[in-house]
Parts: structure tokens; sequence; C-alpha cells
């Protein structure tokens, strides 16, 4: 299949003519079958083609990434899309990170795990439309036929066999009119996509070379350790700096907090909760400088509003799932009649804690403002909303402003909010000097954003063995479920079936973590199902499958899922991990889930060691469409899997009085070396466009660990970390 695309409709996205597009990569090495140069590309001379692709008189070609890389691969995956189009070799490419341009790029941005999703067709456009105008170029200096000439690895040869580069044509290609169409490659045709590659730092990253936020300096910078308050609900009364400004290394003390609540106060964001409080910075000529003259302020706090307490919190969302103030997000049928109809009615209540992100490179951020710009520096997932909000706080034009992009040592959403860059241009604008601020482990750890303690009622009813209607509540701290997530499964399937959602506003700061709410709703969901197919005495398989059919014979355009792709991963899963033909000592549970675009099944094999249930081997199916990277996939679908077993299984934050219970990881535990279990991969082979991968093996797991330790203890797990619902000592270090 040939895929042909008017200019009208490319220029939409791609904007190639003017030198944009709609997001961004970078490559290099299209080049002559003989330039194989021993050199640093990256100190090539490159002629610019366009804001995405430059290319040497060499031949050798670099592709600017615009999306932040926070770990996810879109650093080696977006380019690999440009590449295949674009025709040229991927072991002669350069990958650049691209800078924030709002001219050039749009949905610069990391979240959701979207970015390979909406840039495909984009990307492809750009390398497809490239490579068209140097066959162009090259067939005018030819004075052929751009039909009568091929390409191959960055060569355009023509019928009597002579080649030119791309080096050779590029000035002249650059100055071309943009094609009316551009063809893209039919997928069985790839080369590049499809295949796996190596991320593109990984040398860097493997010797230790500066990529990430944590890395940067500049000469004369300072750097600057910010005291917030300990307590969720307290703010700055008054504060003694004498020790601290006595101290070697320090070099000033000064509060901020002004500037950012003036132009935040109006946002109806949780980064006013972040901004209610003047913070005292600590400024010196070392990070340790800075961090130990923090430790010297002497610091008064007073109250500002309720200190709230995890008891508190569970007595709040129990009172929402058991009221009466619901906003319903979806009502099929007739609920209420289905259960007072029923045979039986099964209810269960679901609970999760609140969880800190934990990315292993703390928040930190360059800043440096002076009267003529402002230049900021560092690991953001939002670098326009950020840059916009700077703008906004220090009264600057947006055009004034650049960011910089380094890599991030994990994002997980919490680089999704900009209160990090806030801080550092608010610091450098007071001090006029440029400042890198960084936290601690502890920082982040007690006064950042957090996945919020989220609660479900899920209720079922069941007449003459038959499921007849269905009743999911959520009760959850600030916010609620997306819109979307009342479409997924089971949503569809049952005649009658509501969604309801309630929540508390705390002032505890909360928001996006890693596959957002379904990263518990369906460990609740799924462990549902599972005690509603025991108690239908249906198999589990079976199940989904006729709940689905159901679907399919009834489609309705709301249903953000596919049946028949949630079936394809189900098959699969079933048949790769010998479902209900485990060696004896192994008990296996079920999950199916779709979230962020992507279709996911997984079986967890449990046994018993020592009266404890160990996770042994997970079994996972993805149909995520096309893979553009396998390797970097594979990685993907792992880490989400590892993720998901340690946060379910190990994973306990809460606050006493305002304050966090744990700050660092002897008293916080994530998943250990020791208790990762296999995990085993399998793709549905596609050829639809390809979707999410960052977030979908995530929300699973739980439901799959939880409903095979039922099978091996007979203990149904409701109520997250498991290892503390199941009475079971951590093995923590500590």
């Amino acid at each position: 299949m040939k895929n042909s695309f008017s200019r009208r409709s490319f220029l939409k996205t791609s904007a190639l003519a003017s030198g944009g597009m709609i997001i961004g990569f970078n490559l290099f090495n299209a080049c002559k079958p003989d330039v194989k140069p021993s050199i640093d590309l990256s100190k090539l001379n490159y002629n610019d083609f366009n804001a995405f692709i430059k290319i040497s008189p060499e031949g050798k070609v670099t592709l600017f990434s615009p999306n932040p890389e926070i770990g996810q691969g879109v650093k080696t995956s977006m380019p690999m899309i440009i590449a295949e189009e674009l025709e040229v070799a991927w072991d002669d490419v350069y990958v650049v990170q691209a800078p924030l341009d709002t001219k050039n790029y749009t949905r610069q941005l990391a979240g959701g795990s979207q970015s390979i999703r909406h840039g495909w067709i984009a990307l492809r456009q750009t390398g497809a439309t490239a490579k068209q105008m140097l066959v162009n170029a090259a067939a005018a200096k030819w004075g052929v036929d751009a039909s009568e000439c091929k390409v191959s690895e960055g060569v355009i040869t023509n019928t009597k066999g002579e080649t030119l580069g791309y080096g050779d044509v590029v000035t002249e290609a650059a100055a071309l009119e943009v094609p009316e169409e551009v063809t893209l490659k039919d997928p069985k045709d790839f080369k590049i996509i499809g295949k796996g590659k190596g991320n593109v730092d990984i040398d860097k990253i493997t010797i230790g070379k500066p990529l990430f936020g944590i890395d940067y300096k500049e000469v004369g910078m300072l750097y600057a350790s910010v005291l917030r308050p300990p307590a969720f609900g307290q703010v700055l009364e008054s504060f003694d700096a004498s020790k601290a400004k006595a101290m070697p290394g320090v070099v000033d003390v000064i509060t901020i907090g002004e500037k950012a609540r003036t132009i935040l106060n109006e946002k109806p964001n949780w980064t006013v909760q972040l901004s209610k409080s003047n913070k005292v910075v600590v400024l010196g000529k070392t990070t340790w400088d800075a961090i130990k003259g923090k430790k010297a302020i002497n610091a008064v706090w007073k109250e500002d509003s309720k200190l709230e307490s995890t008891e508190y919190h569970d007595q709040v969302l129990m009172d929402l799932l058991n009221g009466n103030k619901f906003n319903t997000r979806r009502k099929d049928g007739n609920v209420k009649q289905a259960f007072a109809e029923a045979d039986k009615v099964i209810e269960r209540v679901y609970e999760s804690p609140f969880l800190p992100h934990n990315t292993m490179e703390p928040m930190n951020f360059f800043a440096d403002v002076t009267p003529e710009k402002v230049r900021l520096v560092g690991p953001v997932q939002t670098p326009e909303p950020a840059a916009k909000v700077v703008s906004e706080m220090l009264g600057r034009d947006l055009e004034d402003i650049s960011v910089e992009m380094t890599r991030m040592g994990g994002g997980f959403g919490r680089r999704l909010y900009g209160d990090f860059v806030y801080e550092a241009a608010e610091i450098s604008d007071k001090i006029g000097k440029p400042v890198k601020m960084i936290s601690t482990r502890e920082d982040d750890m007690t006064t950042g954003v957090y996945r919020p303690s989220t609660k479900y009622k899920i209720a079922a009813s069941i007449k003459n063995g038959k499921l007849t209607g269905y009743h999911l509540k959520e009760a959850a701290i600030n916010g609620n479920m997306y819109g979307l997530i009342p479409n997924f499964f089971p949503a569809g399937a049952l005649e009658n079936y509501q969604v309801d959602t309630a929540n508390y506003k705390s002032n505890i700061t909360t928001g996006a973590w890693r596959a957002p709410y379904t990263n518990f709703l369906a460990s609740a969901e799924q462990s549902f199902f599972d005690e509603l197919a025991e108690e239908l005495g249906v198999d589990r398989v079976r199940l989904h499958m006729d709940l689905l059919d159901k679907v399919k014979q009834n489609p309705e355009p709301k249903i953000e899922y596919s049946p028949e792709r949630l079936q394809g991963v189900l098959k699969l899963a079933v048949e790769k991990s010998n479902w209900g033909s485990a060696p004896e000592g192994i008990y296996q549970g079920l999950s199916v889930y779709y979230c962020h675009n992507t279709h996911v099944a997984e079986i967890a094999n449990v046994a018993m060691e020592n009266g404890i249930p160990v996770v042994k081997k997970v079994t996972c199916a993805i149909d995520c469409g096309i893979l553009v990277n396998p390797l970097g996939a594979m990685n993907q679908a792992k880490g989400g899997v590892l993720d998901g077993i340690g946060h379910a299984m190990y994973s306990d934050f809460g606050f006493q009085n305002g304050v966090p219970k744990s700050n660092n990881f002897n008293t916080y535990q994530l998943i250990r070396m020791a208790q990762t279990p296999k995990v085993e991969v399998h793709f549905i082979e596609s050829d639809i466009d390809p979707t999410g991968l960052g977030e979908p093996t995530l929300p699973p797991v739980g439901a799959a660990v939880a409903n095979a330790i039922y099978k091996a203890t007979g203990k149904r797990l409701t109520k997250q970390p498991y290892s503390l619902n199941m009475n079971v000592e951590s093995s923590i270090i500590g």
C-alpha cells in the first residue's frame, strides 16, 4: 500500500516550506558509498535543510529531536522514522536534542505515551519530502526526470548509473519548492523501522558523559538549595540565616515565592498550592555548600490550613464512597433496577496510597536571567508551558526566553510540572546571576507532587448466573479519572453500566503519575473480574472473551478500545504463558487492559517460598501497532511491568500532620533486584499506526499478581501495597 499526501494536508502538520514541522528529531549521515570517515560527525559543518534536517558536504545528516527524552527512547525512535523515509543509513545518522522552538515544532512535550503516535505521519512526511526535494535537485543537475532516479543510503542514482550524494545537492534542494505530493513507503519495505536499534546516547551514558540536567554547569554559576515548608498546610513565618551565612562557601540567603505566587494564584492548578509560602534559598559556591547552608537555617513555620494525615484521608474517602455526592461520568441502562432484581450483588472496595515519583535524578534546573534574555536549561517534560509561566512571572516577552532540554533521569509525570523551573528563574532574577537549583532526594520525596490516594467501590449484579449490572464509584484526593476512562472496558459490554466519581480537595500536591488513574484502576477492575469469574463459575478467559464478543456485536462510537485487539492480546498471552497448564506449584493470575491507545494482556506466575508468595514470571502480550524500535519497545514494556509490580507489592506512602512519613529509600521501598521476576514480552504483528508504550504495561500487572496470589493463598488482595495487606515482612534495606 502506498500512501500519498497532498501538499495542503502535509503543510498542516509539517510546514516544511517554512522550516518547521509537528515534531522534532535529529539524524545524520546520508552519504556516498565511499564516504565513511572516522571523524567526529558532530563537528562537521552542516548546511541547513530545514528545522529538522542538516546535511554536510560530506553527505552526513543531522536530525534534531524536539521532544524531551525522559528515558522512553524518543530521541532514538523519532529519528528512525525520519531516516526511514529519508533513505539514509542508520549507522550514519547523528542525533541532536533540539531546544524549545514553538515556530518550527508543535507538541514539544513528553507525556501520555503520545510522542510517537502523534508524530508518526508527520515525521514520515518530513523525511519523504526532504528525500524528494534532494532527488529533484539531482534530477535537475542531470537534466532528467526525477522518476528516473533511485535512492539508497543517501546516494541518488540515475538510469545511466551516475550518482550524487545528498551532500552534493543539499544547497540546491533546500531552495526548491516543496512537492505537491509525497509517497510514503509501504511498511513491508521498511529497512530501519522495525529493526532493533540501540539508544543513541548509550555510549555517553555508559561512560558518564554529562547529558542530564544534574550534570549541567556553567562557569560562574551559583548553586541554590531551597528550604520549603516541612508540612503541607504550613507557610513560612520567619527565619534566622545567621549561622548559614557564616558558613564557608555560602554566598547569600534570600527568599522567593512572591513573583511565582502573583501569577500562579490566578491559575486553577496544583502549582498554586506550591506557591502559597515563601521559600528560603541558600546560595553556595558548590552544591554541598548550598545544602549544608540550608540545614543551618532556623525557620519558623505557621499553620495555614489543615495538617492532614493518612488516617484522615482514609476516612474522608470512605465517607465519599458511602455518600451520594457523585459526578456521573457514564450511565448505560438502569444499574439500580438491575441490582434490585438480582439474585446476588457482589461489592468490593479497593484502596491505593499516595505515591511519590522518585525519579533517579532529583529535580534541578539552570537559569540565567539578564536584562536582555532569560536562558533556561534542564530536564522538563513541558518546556513550552514552563516558558510561558516564566514569561508571565517575570514580565518578559516570550520571545526573549529560551529553553534548552537536557536528557532526564526519569520523569513518570513529575517533570510535567515546572515548579523547579519557576524557582530557578525567580532566584536568578532576584540575584542577577546564573544559578543552578538542585534538590536532594529528601526534597523530592517530601515537598513534591504525588499520585493521589484513591479508593474504588465496585459492585456487580448477578441474575440467573449472568452478569447484569456493573457500578464503579471512585473517591480520590484532588482529581478524578479522565473523561475517556469510563469508555474503557467493560464499557459497552454490559447493558447496565455506571461510573461515578467524587473527590476531596486537599492541600497536598497531586498530579499525573505513570499511567495516570489507570495505574490503580486496572488493578481494581481486573481483580474484581477475577472474583466475578469465580462467582459465575466460568473460566477467567472465557468471561472476558464473551464480554468482548458483545461489544463486537453492538459497537458504539464512544468506546475507546478495540474488542478485537483486546481479544488478540488475551489469546496470545494465554498461548505463550501455558495458561491452565502451569507446572505444579505455580499459580497463575490474568489481567487484560486497554489504556494510552494500547491493548495489553498479562499473566503472572506466582510460587510459594517459605510461606510467602513470590512472583516468578510475567508473560506480557501487547498490541501497540507498528514497532518502530523493537529493542526500545521491549525495554519499555519490561520496565513498565517491573515498575507496576514494585509499586503494587511494596510501595507505601502516607502523611502524619501534613508531613510525609518517608523521605528516602531507607524507609520507602521500590522493587529490589532480587525481587524482579522474569518478564517475557510478545508483540502482535501489525501494520496499524503505532500507539503508546511507555505506560500501558504498568496498569494490568497489579491485578495479574493479585489474582495469582489469590490462587496461591486463597486471600483476595484489595489494598496496595500487597505486602502489607498480606502481613508479609518487607525485605527493605536499612
